[in-house]
């Protein structure tokens, strides 16, 4: 923690410029990783968006796949 405080600009710059991953340690404890967006899990896809489109509808445009039973309203 001490090291990534005195160093810590160019800690960042070397994770930007050469991809490499940086832990940082509290009394021998990894506490933080320091790494590039591509290895982290940060904004990108998300999960569900790999099964878009892969659905299949069983029914007509129109048709509903709901009984009129399931709405309270029509009871």
């Amino acid at each position: 923690m001490t090291e990534f405080r005195a160093q810590c600009l160019e800690l960042i710059r070397q994770v930007e410029s050469g991809g490499e991953v940086v832990e940082i340690t509290r009394h021998g404890k990894l506490v933080a990783r320091l790494m590039p967006p591509s290895l982290g899990s940060g904004p990108g896809p998300k999960p569900w968006a790999a099964l878009r489109g892969s659905g299949v509808l069983h029914a007509e445009p129109e048709e509903s796949v709901l009984d009129a039973q399931a709405f309270d309203a029509l009871r």
